[in-house]
């Protein structure tokens, strides 16, 4: 007679053969890709971590558009400049959806622009990006108060005296009062330790949506929530920002609000007194709380990551700091202001800028889209609910698209007279409103980043003033420097130390 165990067994045995052959079934469906197991799916091939060297990889033996099942969903990639936007731009709305996964359920509550479908992020994102073209996205008075910011950023390095200095935390808590100064009004001391733990807490979730763990709650949800790790450090941290905005929200309301809002807290609350009795609407303040949050994510992260590259390789890489001092030095001269404008003049230091952010992939993969309604996808019939992986890094080292696409190299946004010139294989935010001029952008069916206008102004003037003011060398005695990445959901520089010596 069968013992238990063994009848426990054998059940367990033919419920994951059935499963194999399910998917293996459920494989006809979609584009070919590597063989999933039960339960896991393909995680195990990927190592539980989404790196776009894995899926370059996985590309030359599949093709540019192929299959992952992450656990038992399945996920189409679509790698190379060319089935990014043959997928994303020829068929933004079909597309414009954004998965529901675990952890990202968890940290936004079905809240806010980033992670949300449908009527609340059509009706969220439409709201948040009128409202920040009314602060001044793309005129001349938010620039203003940018190049204060810049000011102060190099009041910073300057009071270092030369002395070597990890840079990441100056940038992060200058980047953190720009977005600040748009969101609540006002900027923090930079002894302010709540605002500083709130700041970690974007840096801390930013790594961890990108690691193992992450992918990890996603596969079991359900057994996660029981376990210690770095996810429940990242909860915590998600409670603190949404006490601290509660809290920023909460002075609003009792200082009143001002005939003519100044900040997006109370555009919002404005926004909130007049759809009171509407049935249908989508606000509330749940959802302004996640948008505050979503804003410095998206303006903090990838501004400070990029600004951090810049430094590093203008520290590693002399001849070309040199060659954009020159530059900023004929062109600007002693000009007190620096513009956004002033790009179109400076075509060696916008190209380094670019090729900064192609060459380094600070986005790394992007974020997941989802298929809203059924589509056709070479031969395929992909249905509602698919998951989209557009391999954004894989369209920046295009070798059909870039002079040299595995090397550092401005030239590759230089054209034969050193004029700047760029192409659609350029997808430093995403594939939707990347070449869109901000005033003529849509407000409706697009996936573009928020804070891309902000983020491209920040970038340009806060480089430009740091390469007026100093030369940054390595410290003395430093022979070995790090130039990878760590992986996250940016792809940030590994922590390192730099001169900043005054010109």
């Amino acid at each position: 007679m069968l013992s238990l165990s063994a009848v426990l067994l054998a059940l367990v045995v033919a419920v994951i053969t059935a499963q194999y052959f399910k998917l293996q079934w459920s494989r006809r469906l979609y584009p070919p890709g590597p063989t999933p197991l039960p339960i896991i799916g393909n995680l195990w091939t990927l190592g539980f971590e989404l790196r776009h060297e894995t899926l370059m990889k996985l590309a030359k033996t599949y093709g540019n558009t192929f299959t992952l099942w992450l656990g038992q969903s399945p996920a189409i990639v679509l790698n190379g400049c060319q089935a990014i936007r043959n997928a994303l731009v020829a068929h933004s709305e079909e597309m414009a959806g954004r998965p529901a996964t675990p952890i990202f359920e968890r940290l936004s509550r079905g809240k806010g622009v980033v992670f949300t479908s449908g009527q609340m992020w059509k009706q969220q994102r439409r709201f948040s990006l009128v409202t920040l073209r009314n602060l001044g996205l793309g005129k001349k008075s938010l620039e203003g108060q940018i190049y204060e910011d810049a000011q102060t950023l190099v009041e910073t390095f300057a009071s270092n005296k030369g002395i070597a200095v990890d840079p990441a935390p100056i940038l992060f808590h200058s980047a953190a009062n720009v977005i600040s100064s748009v969101v609540f009004g006002h900027r923090f001391s930079s002894d302010d330790k709540t605002f500083h733990q709130f700041i970690e807490g974007t840096n801390y979730t930013a790594r961890f949506l990108g690691s193992v763990w992450a992918m990890l709650f996603d596969a079991f949800p359900w057994l996660m929530e029981r376990l210690p790790g770095p996810h429940q450090t990242v909860f915590r941290l998600n409670e603190f920002q949404s006490r601290f905005v509660e809290e920023e929200i909460e002075s609003h309301r009792k200082n009143g609000l001002p005939e003519e809002p100044q900040d997006f807290i109370d555009f919002y609350l404005t926004q909130l007194l007049k759809g009171s009795d509407d049935a249908t609407t989508t606000f509330d303040q749940d959802n302004l709380i996640r948008i505050v949050i979503e804003l410095f994510g998206a303006s903090m992260e990838l501004n400070t990551a990029t600004i951090n590259w810049l430094l590093l390789y203008m520290m590693t890489k002399p001849d070309i700091q040199e060659k954009v001092q020159k530059e900023l030095d004929a062109v600007l001269g002693d000009s007190q202001v620096i513009q956004y404008e002033d790009r179109k003049r400076l075509p060696y230091t916008n190209a380094v800028i670019h090729e900064i952010q192609r060459y380094c992939n600070i986005q790394g993969i992007g974020l997941l889209r989802q298929v809203v309604k059924e589509v056709s996808l070479l031969e395929y019939t992909i249905g509602k609910g698919t998951i989209i992986i557009p391999n954004l890094p894989s369209s920046m080292c295009d070798p059909d698209f870039w002079k040299t696409p595995h090397q550092f190299n401005p030239e590759n946004f230089l054209d034969k007279e050193g004029h700047f010139v760029t192409t659609e294989a350029f997808l430093p935010f995403s594939a939707a409103g990347n070449y869109i001029p901000w005033k003529e952008i849509q407000v409706t069916g697009l996936r573009m980043c928020l804070g891309e206008q902000l983020a491209r102004t920040e970038l340009f003037i806060f480089f430009t003033s740091l390469l007026k003011a100093f030369t940054f060398r390595i410290p003395e005695g430093v022979k070995d420097i790090n130039m990878d990445y760590i992986f996250g959901s940016t792809l940030q520089p590994h922590t390192y130390k730099i001169c900043a010596i005054p010109r």
